[in-house]
Protein backbone atom coordinates (compact mmCIF):
# COMPACT_ATOMS: atom_id res chain seq x y z
CA UNK A 1 0.00 0.00 0.00
CA UNK A 2 1.25 3.47 -0.92
CA UNK A 3 0.07 6.63 0.82
CA UNK A 4 -0.16 9.91 -1.08
CA UNK A 5 -1.04 13.49 -0.21
CA UNK A 6 -2.96 15.57 -2.76
CA UNK A 7 -2.73 19.29 -2.06
CA UNK A 8 -5.77 21.39 -2.96
CA UNK A 9 -6.61 24.99 -1.99
CA UNK A 10 -9.05 23.80 0.71
CA UNK A 11 -7.51 20.62 2.07
CA UNK A 12 -4.54 18.29 1.85
CA UNK A 13 -6.22 15.00 0.95
CA UNK A 14 -4.48 11.82 2.06
CA UNK A 15 -5.30 8.68 0.12
CA UNK A 16 -3.97 5.12 -0.03
CA UNK A 17 -3.47 2.93 -3.10
CA UNK A 18 -3.16 -0.85 -2.89
CA UNK A 19 -2.11 -2.37 -6.21
CA UNK A 20 -0.67 -0.96 -9.44
CA UNK A 21 -1.80 2.14 -11.34
CA UNK A 22 -2.94 1.65 -13.97
CA UNK A 23 -4.39 -1.67 -12.91
CA UNK A 24 -2.49 -4.63 -14.35
CA UNK A 25 -5.61 -6.29 -15.81
CA UNK A 26 -7.09 -3.10 -17.21
CA UNK A 27 -10.03 -3.00 -14.80
CA UNK A 28 -10.93 0.36 -13.24
CA UNK A 29 -9.56 1.16 -9.79
CA UNK A 30 -12.01 0.37 -6.98
CA UNK A 31 -12.56 3.34 -4.66
CA UNK A 32 -14.03 2.84 -1.20
CA UNK A 33 -15.30 5.94 0.59
CA UNK A 34 -17.27 6.82 3.70
CA UNK A 35 -18.39 9.90 5.60
CA UNK A 36 -17.30 10.41 8.32
CA UNK A 37 -15.54 7.02 8.13
CA UNK A 38 -11.94 7.35 6.97
CA UNK A 39 -9.71 4.92 5.08
CA UNK A 40 -9.06 2.76 8.14
CA UNK A 41 -12.67 1.56 8.17
CA UNK A 42 -12.24 -0.13 4.79
CA UNK A 43 -9.03 -2.04 5.44
CA UNK A 44 -10.63 -5.43 5.99
CA UNK A 45 -13.04 -5.07 3.07
CA UNK A 46 -10.21 -3.98 0.77
CA UNK A 47 -8.25 -7.06 1.79
CA UNK A 48 -10.83 -9.26 0.06
CA UNK A 49 -9.96 -7.63 -3.29
CA UNK A 50 -6.28 -8.59 -3.72
CA UNK A 51 -6.81 -8.77 -7.49
CA UNK A 52 -8.03 -5.18 -7.72
CA UNK A 53 -6.31 -1.84 -7.35
CA UNK A 54 -8.12 -0.36 -4.33
CA UNK A 55 -8.09 3.32 -3.38
CA UNK A 56 -9.27 4.65 -0.01
CA UNK A 57 -9.04 8.15 1.44
CA UNK A 58 -9.65 10.27 4.50
CA UNK A 59 -12.43 12.84 3.94
CA UNK A 60 -11.59 16.48 4.58
CA UNK A 61 -11.30 16.99 8.31
CA UNK A 62 -10.52 13.31 8.85
CA UNK A 63 -7.52 12.05 10.80
CA UNK A 64 -5.01 12.70 8.02
CA UNK A 65 -6.72 15.10 5.58
CA UNK A 66 -6.04 18.53 7.06
CA UNK A 67 -8.41 21.35 6.12
CA UNK A 68 -6.99 24.73 5.19
CA UNK A 69 -10.25 26.60 4.58
CA UNK A 70 -11.00 27.33 8.24
CA UNK A 71 -14.41 25.65 8.05
CA UNK A 72 -15.83 22.71 9.94
CA UNK A 73 -19.04 21.75 8.18
CA UNK A 74 -19.15 18.90 5.68
CA UNK A 75 -21.13 19.26 2.44
CA UNK A 76 -21.69 16.59 -0.21
CA UNK A 77 -20.64 19.03 -2.92
CA UNK A 78 -17.28 19.85 -1.31
CA UNK A 79 -16.56 16.20 -0.61
CA UNK A 80 -17.63 15.22 -4.14
CA UNK A 81 -15.04 17.64 -5.52
CA UNK A 82 -12.46 16.07 -3.20
CA UNK A 83 -13.25 12.56 -4.45
CA UNK A 84 -13.14 13.85 -8.03
CA UNK A 85 -9.67 15.26 -7.35
CA UNK A 86 -8.53 11.86 -6.03
CA UNK A 87 -9.97 10.15 -9.12
CA UNK A 88 -8.05 12.55 -11.32
CA UNK A 89 -4.88 11.87 -9.34
CA UNK A 90 -5.15 8.09 -9.81
CA UNK A 91 -5.77 8.23 -13.55
CA UNK A 92 -8.96 10.11 -14.24
CA UNK A 93 -11.52 7.32 -14.22
CA UNK A 94 -13.97 5.94 -14.87
CA UNK A 95 -13.70 4.03 -11.60
CA UNK A 96 -15.76 1.55 -9.65
CA UNK A 97 -16.97 3.14 -6.43
CA UNK A 98 -18.24 1.57 -3.22
CA UNK A 99 -19.58 4.26 -0.91
CA UNK A 100 -21.20 3.79 2.48
CA UNK A 101 -23.36 5.94 4.74
CA UNK A 102 -22.53 9.64 4.29
CA UNK A 103 -20.00 8.55 1.69
CA UNK A 104 -22.90 7.18 -0.37
CA UNK A 105 -24.51 10.64 -0.28
CA UNK A 106 -21.21 12.16 -1.41
CA UNK A 107 -21.01 9.58 -4.20
CA UNK A 108 -24.46 10.49 -5.50
CA UNK A 109 -23.41 14.14 -5.58
CA UNK A 110 -20.20 13.09 -7.38
CA UNK A 111 -22.06 11.18 -10.09
CA UNK A 112 -24.49 14.07 -10.59
CA UNK A 113 -21.60 16.55 -11.01
CA UNK A 114 -19.06 14.35 -12.82
CA UNK A 115 -21.10 11.67 -14.61
CA UNK A 116 -18.27 10.28 -16.72
CA UNK A 117 -15.90 9.55 -13.86
CA UNK A 118 -17.72 6.59 -12.27
CA UNK A 119 -18.63 3.45 -14.23
CA UNK A 120 -20.42 1.68 -11.35
CA UNK A 121 -21.53 3.11 -8.02
CA UNK A 122 -22.69 0.94 -5.14
CA UNK A 123 -24.25 3.41 -2.69
CA UNK A 124 -24.70 1.57 0.61
CA UNK A 125 -27.41 2.98 2.89
CA UNK A 126 -27.20 6.72 2.08
CA UNK A 127 -28.81 8.74 4.91
CA UNK A 128 -30.84 11.43 3.12
CA UNK A 129 -33.75 13.08 4.92
CA UNK A 130 -35.38 14.65 1.82
CA UNK A 131 -36.28 11.30 0.27
CA UNK A 132 -38.46 10.43 3.28
CA UNK A 133 -42.06 11.63 3.51
CA UNK A 134 -42.14 12.59 7.20
CA UNK A 135 -40.60 15.47 9.13
CA UNK A 136 -39.32 13.26 11.95
CA UNK A 137 -36.57 11.87 9.72
CA UNK A 138 -33.93 14.27 11.04
CA UNK A 139 -34.48 13.03 14.58
CA UNK A 140 -34.09 9.45 13.44
CA UNK A 141 -30.93 10.45 11.57
CA UNK A 142 -29.22 11.68 14.69
CA UNK A 143 -30.46 8.70 16.71
CA UNK A 144 -29.11 6.29 14.12
CA UNK A 145 -25.70 7.95 14.00
CA UNK A 146 -25.55 7.96 17.78
CA UNK A 147 -26.27 4.23 17.84
CA UNK A 148 -23.59 3.64 15.20
CA UNK A 149 -21.06 5.70 17.13
CA UNK A 150 -21.74 3.84 20.36
CA UNK A 151 -21.57 0.51 18.53
CA UNK A 152 -17.90 1.27 17.99
CA UNK A 153 -17.44 1.30 21.75
CA UNK A 154 -17.21 5.08 22.10
CA UNK A 155 -19.50 6.78 24.58
CA UNK A 156 -21.32 10.04 23.89
CA UNK A 157 -19.55 12.56 26.11
CA UNK A 158 -21.71 15.49 24.99
CA UNK A 159 -18.82 17.33 23.33
CA UNK A 160 -20.37 17.16 19.84
CA UNK A 161 -16.96 17.46 18.20
CA UNK A 162 -17.33 14.15 16.38
CA UNK A 163 -18.99 14.40 12.94
CA UNK A 164 -21.38 11.62 13.89
CA UNK A 165 -22.89 13.67 16.69
CA UNK A 166 -22.29 17.32 15.88
CA UNK A 167 -24.26 19.49 13.49
CA UNK A 168 -21.35 19.49 11.04
CA UNK A 169 -22.87 16.71 8.93
CA UNK A 170 -26.35 18.20 8.57
CA UNK A 171 -25.65 19.11 4.94
CA UNK A 172 -25.01 15.42 4.28
CA UNK A 173 -28.27 14.13 5.75
CA UNK A 174 -30.23 17.06 4.26
CA UNK A 175 -28.91 16.49 0.75
CA UNK A 176 -31.54 16.18 -1.97
CA UNK A 177 -30.29 13.92 -4.77
CA UNK A 178 -30.40 15.29 -8.32
CA UNK A 179 -32.61 12.56 -9.74
CA UNK A 180 -32.58 13.94 -13.30
CA UNK A 181 -28.77 14.04 -13.40
CA UNK A 182 -28.43 10.59 -11.85
CA UNK A 183 -30.94 9.09 -14.26
CA UNK A 184 -29.22 10.67 -17.26
CA UNK A 185 -25.75 9.63 -16.11
CA UNK A 186 -23.97 6.73 -17.85
CA UNK A 187 -23.04 5.47 -14.37
CA UNK A 188 -24.73 2.25 -13.25
CA UNK A 189 -26.03 3.30 -9.84
CA UNK A 190 -26.90 0.54 -7.36
CA UNK A 191 -28.54 1.50 -4.06
CA UNK A 192 -27.67 -1.11 -1.43
CA UNK A 193 -29.21 -2.00 1.93
CA UNK A 194 -28.15 -4.45 4.62
CA UNK A 195 -30.38 -7.47 5.07
CA UNK A 196 -30.13 -7.05 8.86
CA UNK A 197 -30.65 -3.28 8.95
CA UNK A 198 -34.39 -3.86 9.19
CA UNK A 199 -36.55 -0.74 9.04
CA UNK A 200 -34.32 1.77 10.78
CA UNK A 201 -33.40 5.12 9.28
CA UNK A 202 -30.71 4.19 6.75
CA UNK A 203 -32.68 1.19 5.50
CA UNK A 204 -35.69 3.43 4.89
CA UNK A 205 -33.67 6.10 3.12
CA UNK A 206 -31.90 3.49 0.99
CA UNK A 207 -35.11 1.78 -0.11
CA UNK A 208 -36.84 5.09 -0.77
CA UNK A 209 -33.86 6.47 -2.71
CA UNK A 210 -33.82 3.31 -4.80
CA UNK A 211 -37.49 3.72 -5.67
CA UNK A 212 -36.93 7.37 -6.55
CA UNK A 213 -34.27 6.19 -9.01
CA UNK A 214 -36.58 3.56 -10.48
CA UNK A 215 -35.05 0.48 -8.87
CA UNK A 216 -35.33 -1.75 -5.83
CA UNK A 217 -32.59 -1.60 -3.21
CA UNK A 218 -30.04 -4.39 -3.63
CA UNK A 219 -29.62 -6.58 -0.55
CA UNK A 220 -26.18 -6.98 1.05
CA UNK A 221 -25.16 -9.19 3.98
CA UNK A 222 -25.28 -7.84 7.53
CA UNK A 223 -26.15 -4.25 8.45
CA UNK A 224 -24.99 -0.62 8.19
CA UNK A 225 -21.46 -1.57 9.26
CA UNK A 226 -21.59 -4.99 7.65
CA UNK A 227 -18.23 -4.62 5.91
CA UNK A 228 -16.34 -3.75 9.11
CA UNK A 229 -14.37 -6.52 10.83
CA UNK A 230 -15.68 -7.39 14.29
CA UNK A 231 -19.01 -5.67 13.65
CA UNK A 232 -20.35 -7.26 10.48
CA UNK A 233 -19.68 -10.05 7.98
CA UNK A 234 -16.97 -8.54 5.76
CA UNK A 235 -16.09 -11.69 3.82
CA UNK A 236 -19.70 -12.27 2.76
CA UNK A 237 -20.13 -8.55 2.16
CA UNK A 238 -17.07 -8.51 -0.13
CA UNK A 239 -18.37 -11.49 -2.11
CA UNK A 240 -21.67 -9.70 -2.69
CA UNK A 241 -19.90 -6.48 -3.64
CA UNK A 242 -17.76 -8.32 -6.17
CA UNK A 243 -20.87 -9.93 -7.64
CA UNK A 244 -22.66 -6.58 -7.99
CA UNK A 245 -19.64 -4.79 -9.46
CA UNK A 246 -19.10 -7.55 -12.03
CA UNK A 247 -22.75 -7.73 -13.10
CA UNK A 248 -23.53 -6.56 -16.62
Amino acid sequence: MRTHTLETPDVDLVYDVAGPLPAADGRPPLLMIGQPMDASGFRELAGYFPDRTVVTYDPRGGPRSVRKDGRGEQTPQDSARDVHAVIEAVGGGPVHLFASSGGAVVALALVAAFPNHVAVLVAHEPPMNPVLPDAAAAHRARAHYLETYQAKGVEDDGSRDNPLLSGLAVAITDYHPDVAALTASPTRVVIAVGEETGHVYTARTARTAARVLGQEATSFPSHHLGFVGGLGRPEEFAARLREVLDAE
